[in-house]
């Protein structure tokens, strides 16, 4: 059996890219037979860079709604907030006193904004260290991860490593990263990768009219209705394959080539696929953040069961650090 974990920052209401690469993902490996998924809001990781509390707040509801709104199973599986299960932290300070300094002044996290040492809080730089003990302490052994958090991956293994040596036992179960080379890299409005930090992305939660604003801001060449353009050239075509069915990216791909077929019928075409492949989604997302009751019920549930569970863990670090009763 493996035990599979992952969390994704309460910033905003999860987008297109974050569905199709990460939260699908993640729900298909969870139907799996032989799985047993831990899947976290990784609130705490969050105010590194987010300062606001109420965004916090409905952020994290925004996220628990779109894992329930696409099916995931909280019965089988443990949902849960990172805050709410505080013994991270203690974990995440022993952590800290086997890893070395410039292991973290390598770490992505820091490096990516080290030419700006005023905008790095403690909290960033250790940032590796919490993810380390969001893994270990629930001895998780696989981990799915994008190619930019492999780094922050081996930076768990080797603290592990290091403190499972310092008291010769096994304490730690060494995870293994799970990448998937057919995760789709999804392309923003500008082209980019899909991205928060560039408010690039696709709400699909969004109302119609407002998705429908989105959408059309979405950037293209400037030829004209008439003319034959390239699909493949094309962000509103990219954006329209990821979603359609073989059928549909075909015929799409011929009106493009064929011309007489504007950027303004593509982006039309992309709505309406939209609306159409996550109706019951978009439908039960507005449900569930209209019933913050039932968004903390499922969570309340998933925390004291991620709670037990940590319990024991701390009960062995605590005695082999010298903490135990």
């Amino acid at each position: 059996m493996s035990r599979i974990l992952t969390g994704i920052q309460s910033t905003n209401v999860p987008h297109l890219g974050n569905i199709l690469g990460a939260i699908l993902p993640a729900i298909e490996l969870s139907k799996q037979q032989g799985n047993s998924c831990l899947y976290f809001i990784a609130d705490m990781h969050t105010l590194t860079s987010v300062k606001d509390a109420v965004k916090i707040k409905e952020s994290t509801k925004a996220v628990a709604a779109a894992w329930l709104a696409f099916g995931f199973d909280t019965q089988s599986n443990l949902f849960y907030r990172q805050s709410r299960v505080p013994q991270v932290t203690e974990l995440s300070w022993y952590l800290n006193c086997f890893t070395p300094f410039p292991m973290l002044a390598n770490a992505h996290s820091f490096k990516d904004k080290s030419e700006r040492l005023s905008d790095v809080n403690a909290g960033l730089f250790t940032y590796p260290v919490l993810m380390a003990a969001d893994i270990l302490l629930y001895d998780a052994d696989k981990v799915p991860v994008g190619k930019d958090q492999l780094q922050h991956l081996e930076i768990t293994r080797d603290i592990a490593s290091a403190f499972n040596n310092t008291f010769g036992q096994e304490v730690f179960v060494l995870p293994e990263g799970i990448t998937d080379s057919k995760v789709m890299t999804v392309p923003g409005t500008d082209g980019q990768k899909m991205s928060k930090s560039r408010n690039n992305f696709i709400d699909i939660f969004q109302d119609e009219k407002s998705l429908k604003k989105v959408i059309s801001r979405i950037e293209t060449d400037s030829k004209g209705l008439e003319e034959s353009k390239d699909p493949d050239t094309c962000n509103v075509f990219h954006l329209f394959a990821l979603l359609a069915n073989p059928d549909q990216t075909q015929t799409m791909r011929e009106n493009y080539i064929r011309g007489g077929y504007g950027y303004g019928h593509a982006k039309a075409a992309l709505l309406e696929l939209i609306l159409d492949k996550f109706k019951a989604e978009r439908e039960a997302y507005v449900r569930l953040i209209q019933q913050p009751e039932l968004l903390e019920k499922e969570l309340a549930i998933g925390e004291a069961r991620a709670s037990a569970y940590a319990n024991e863990k701390l009960k062995q670090v605590r005695s082999l650090v010298g903490y135990g009763l």
